[in-house]
């Protein structure tokens, strides 16, 4: 395995080697005050925050603990925070990692235990909330103790929609991972591998750096005899070889922190007139998008610069552009192949971020192209927060 340069200045790299990664005390205080905020215009005097399935969350967010098979964070206003684990052999990491934290074993079912903690904290019907994704089962256990339980997802949400300037460097991070698996690409592409392969070469990229997989999609078609327009959600078995396109979209994470970038490759050939003409769309697409994004922004202007894609004689089949960083967020600007919601009443605003990805397809949907990566908004503008130059990519 090649340990790839990581090539981020030294404050960035400081981040990356700590033993396990932490966001600043001033980075969490202004999270809990966001949070107690929220909690008292809901009216809720104790929150459950809950996270699963090796995905950080609202548990991350909110308390800096990378949620591992399941975790149940209790936030009360003036007292301690309560962090319960599955399983118990993750007890002993927890409690290494979250030295201010009162952190204990879920027990043998975790709302139980939830339920029996908030009783002892004095919690009364209709003054529990959540956020997080708490399953019908949990759910219907707390509510018939507390009453009417408040979801605070949305809530949650809209917080993370403005990212701090401390969160924004950990998307640098992340989003200089997931360039690390376009480098490897380049690299390591060659007729006779499959998409599995494929995905081997993205994480052997930023594993080395603490970088753990969120999605590698590939799409790997003919040029001469097309058969797919998007990236496949799941490898298949199919040979690259001489004369295919491969596009793909890859987000890598650091802790909780993600990137995004697409990319389009040509191998052993160079691109035919149909794949010329569809990447210079999306290269065109993505600079007229871009251009268009600054504080004060309304999303009626963002649609309007992806109209060029349809005006050259294409469609796009993904989000041409979607919010992100803490999940997938306004504003979604998606395809017209699908009926579409009305565009969100949205301006943007500093500190968001947003993926910028054209996937210029031909109209009968069988072939098709990807590029893109994450932006920051600023003060005066945008920045793209990805390294990785843009191709399309000439293998072989």
């Amino acid at each position: 395995m090649i340990k790839l340069d990581l090539k981020l200045d030294a404050r960035l790299t400081a981040i990356v080697e700590q033993e396990y990664p932490r966001f600043s005390a001033v980075e969490m205080n202004r999270r809990r005050a966001l949070v107690e905020q929220t909690m008292l215009d809901a009216g809720v005097d104790h929150l459950l925050v809950y996270g699963a399935g090796f995905r950080g969350g609202a548990v991350h967010w909110v308390s800096d603990w990378h949620t591992t098979y399941e975790a149940a964070l209790i936030v009360s206003p003036g007292k301690q925070d309560t962090l319960f684990v599955q399983f118990y052999n993750h007890l002993p990491l927890a409690r290494t990692m979250m030295r201010s934290t009162d952190v204990r074993w879920g027990g043998e079912q975790t709302i139980k235990t939830v339920i029996d903690a908030l009783e002892a904290r004095g919690a009364k019907p209709g003054g529990v909330g959540v956020m997080g994704p708490l399953s019908i089962g949990p759910h219907k256990a707390l509510s018939a103790k507390f009453g009417d339980v408040k979801d605070l997802n949305g809530a949650y949400f809209r917080l993370r929609m403005i990212k701090s300037a401390e969160e924004i460097d950990w998307a640098r991070i992340a989003a200089r991972l997931s360039d690390l698996s376009i480098e490897a690409l380049i690299r390591d592409i060659r007729p006779g591998i499959d998409e599995r392969e494929l995905g081997a070469i993205v994480e052997g990229a930023y594993t080395p750096w603490g970088g753990s997989n969120v999605i590698h999609f590939f799409g790997v078609t003919s040029m001469a005899n097309p058969d797919l327009c998007v990236p496949r959600q799941h490898p298949s078995t199919r040979k690259v070889q001489n004369g295919d396109v491969i596009s793909t979209e890859i987000t890598a994470s650091f802790w909780d922190a993600q990137g995004q970038v697409l990319r389009t490759f040509f191998v052993g050939a160079d691109p035919t007139p149909l794949y010329r003409d569809l990447h210079a769309t999306a290269d065109a697409a993505y600079e007229a998008i871009f251009k268009t994004l600054r504080p004060g922004t309304h999303v009626r202007e963002i649609a309007a610069a992806a109209k060029l894609i349809e005006k050259a004689g294409f469609s796009f089949y993904d989000d041409v552009v979607h919010g992100y960083g803490g999940g997938y967020l306004p504003p979604i600007i998606g395809s017209p192949t699908r009926n579409n919601d009305p565009l969100p009443d949205l301006t943007l605003a500093p500190g968001m971020m947003l993926v910028v990805q054209p996937n210029v397809i031909t109209r009968d949907e069988k072939a098709g192209v990807q590029t893109g990566e994450c932006i920051v908004i600023t003060e005066h503008g945008a920045e793209s927060i990805h390294t990785a130059p843009r191709g399309p990519f000439r293998i072989g």
